[in-house]
């Protein structure tokens, strides 16, 4: 099943960033990030200035909205250097887990890199939030020493780094 059939089947719908989606970037962000960690100055800067720290420099921001929900996730690629993108501020509500709209999200996410040109997409998180280290997995993102080592200072609490190799299946392909 390709991700349009699953759009219909789960009632799903890809938005892009603008401006009056930017409290919803804000909040659902803030909101696992506060649950787990404590939202970071770095943090504070592109939730509250997302078109000037992501969309603005060639990042881009996407959100995923469910039928009767609304907007329930949202992820960003942020442009840290040429041909580079970090997959950031990935969340999605609780009300609409189970609802495969992360996997959906993401999977668009990873299209879109690949429309930006990115050779390089990676990602920073923590070791506690495993089950979403499993699901980066699960769509072709690796552990990266060179990643960690080159990015990872960015956040206080990153201490996993990510690169988007591609799907297991078929490495190099879009999903």
């Amino acid at each position: 099943m390709n991700y349009d059939t699953a759009a219909v089947i789960l009632g799903l719908t890809i938005r892009p960033f603008a401006d009056d989606l930017a409290p919803a970037f804000h909040d659902i962000n803030a909101e696992w990030i506060e649950a787990m960690f404590r939202l970071e100055a770095t943090d504070r800067e592109v939730l509250e200035n997302p078109r000037t720290r992501i969309s603005d420099p060639g990042g881009d921001i996407l959100f995923v909205e469910a039928v009767g929900l609304g907007i329930v996730g949202t992820c960003a690629l942020q442009k840290i250097g040429e041909r580079q993108l970090e997959l950031t501020k990935m969340g999605v509500l609780d009300s609409a887990r189970g609802r495969k709209a992360g996997e959906f999200l993401l999977a668009a996410t990873i299209r879109r890199a690949q429309e930006l040109g990115a050779d390089n997409l990676y990602l920073l998180t923590n070791a506690i939030c495993a089950p979403a280290i499993h699901f980066y997995e699960k769509l072709g993102f690796e552990h990266d020493a060179a990643t960690m080592r080159d990015f990872g200072a960015r956040y206080q609490r990153c201490d996993v780094a990510m690169r988007y190799r591609g799907s297991s299946s078929s490495r190099g392909v879009s999903p």
